[in-house]
This record gives C-alpha cells, structure tokens and sequence, in this order.
C-alpha cells in the first residue's frame, strides 16, 4: 500500500515540480542596447545616432548612422570616456575653446569627454593605439554620410568596458572649416600629429549614452529623439508563477498523505 502511495505521489508532483522549475528559471539573459543622439560640434553639420549593444556573450556591438560630414573623407571615431565610475564624462561646449581659435580641439575636449577608450576602427585593432589609424576609419560618402556596423569580441575590450557603458560616449571627428569640402593646413596642424591638419581631427560630433535600455531596435536603429524604454521580458512574474505551481504541489502532497492515514486506519 505504502509503495502504490509513493508511486501515485511521484506521478502527481512532477508536472507541477517541473512547472516550477521551468517557470523559476525565467528568460535567458538579453542583449541590452543603449541608445546615443550625435550632437555636432564645432558648428560641423554633423549629427546622428549610434547603438552600443552589450552582447550576453561579453562582446560590444556598436552601430552609427551619420551625416553632414566632410564628403569623401575620412573620419576618426572612437568611444571615449572609461571605466572610471567617479568621473562624470560629458560632451565638451564650446567654452572648453582654451586658445579661443574658434575650434575645440580633440585635446581641449579631453577633460570633458575622456581619453579613447576604443577606436571604432573598420578592421583590426581597436585599442587607444589605433586612435589616428586613418586608413582603417569609415570614408563619409559623397552626400558626407557614414554607417558604421560593428561587433568587437569581449577579448578585445578594455576591462570593465560593459560595466561602465553609461559612462561612455561617441565622438566622430573631422570637420571642414573654410567649407572648400576637404582636410587642409588653413585651421593649423593637428597637436595630436602634426602631420595631419587640425581639421582631421577636431571633433565633428559627439553624443552621449541616454536613459535605459531599449527593448526593441528596429532595422536600420532607431530614430533620434524617441524615448528608451528598459526591457523586462516577464522575469517580474516569473517567481509568482512558480511560487503558485508549488503550491499546488504542497495541495497534492498534503491530500495524498491525508488519504494514506485513513487507509492505515480502516486496515
């Protein structure tokens, strides 16, 4: 009798024991993105979007949209900032123009927005090393557009990059100052290299990482200005759920012990 007990019980709780195994475990980890509005800056023309999502796997895809720079030239990009929580990075304003030339420099915006913390290269490295690596930067089209696409493995990113992702910001950087549609020597030589004008590498735009999460990113980004939304994907309920199914389970249990004593008392 005690064995058909057993047995009859052990048929009873296991779809509510695997109901709340099941529901207990809640949704896989997701992938978050933030979103960030490019801003000009250097009165550059230059705006747009960028995506930064961090990859359940460690990884960092970012994903820029622009316009309005300098056509068929280069532009250097990078996330700046870091992983130093007590700093508060921000977009440089045009005050941070120390030698009033009329142009904030990469070095006179460093105290607001940080140092290169990645290099938003189109292939290899992506460390502060490769932050003038100009070949490998993304050419603006001949309407001064760039669309950058690009996932840099968990391995190759600066430690505590993920962690820090608010903190974080985008910069692209070349504007053109007399407006001839080119890079040249009549704004100066650039302090970071003086083999390179300063209009290479002068700030065009910069943006800075906005509220929560977005939950959805719709092909092709997101439009600038929408608001963000954090994702929670029905984990709040989950422990609900599953507190419920073992509940039930106890319902079983509690019967079916019941049911045995009164057996035991009539035999």
């Amino acid at each position: 009798m005690r064995t058909t007990t057993r047995a009859a019980l052990a048929t009873a709780l296991a779809p509510a024991a695997l109901g709340a195994a099941l529901l207990g475990a809640g949704p896989a980890a997701a992938a978050e993105t933030y979103s960030i509005t490019l801003s000009p800056q250097n009165d550059s023309g230059a705006s747009g979007t960028a995506l930064l999502t961090a990859g359940d796997d460690g990884s960092l895809r970012v994903r820029i949209d622009a316009e309005g720079l300098v056509p068929g030239a280069p532009h250097a990009q990078h996330v700046h900032g870091g992983a130093d929580m007590s700093r508060d990075f921000m977009c440089p304003t045009p005050e941070a123009d120390a030698d009033g030339d009329g142009i904030v420099s990469t070095a006179e915006g460093l105290p607001d927005y940080g140092d290169i913390f990645i290099s938003l290269t189109t292939e290899g490295d992506t460390s502060k090393d490769s932050g003038l690596a100009v070949d490998r930067f993304p050419v603006a089209d001949a309407e001064g557009r760039v669309s950058y696409d690009r996932t840099i493995p968990a391995a190759e990113l600066p430690e505590g990059t993920l962690e820090a992702i608010r903190n974080l910001h985008v910069v692209q950087h070349g504007i053109d100052v007399n407006g001839n549609g080119q890079y040249d020597a009549e704004a100066g030589p650039s302090e970071l290299d003086p083999a390179l004008p300063q209009e290479a590498t002068a700030p065009a735009d910069c943006g800075m990482v906005e509220g929560a999460t977005i939950s959805h990113v719709p092909e092709g980004g997101v439009e600038t200005g929408h608001g963000a939304v954090a994702h929670d994907g029905g984990a709040s309920s989950a422990p609900l759920v599953a507190g419920g199914a073992a509940l039930a389970a106890a319902g079983v249990l509690f019967g079916l012990s019941r049911r045995g004593a009164r057996r035991g008392e009539r035999a």
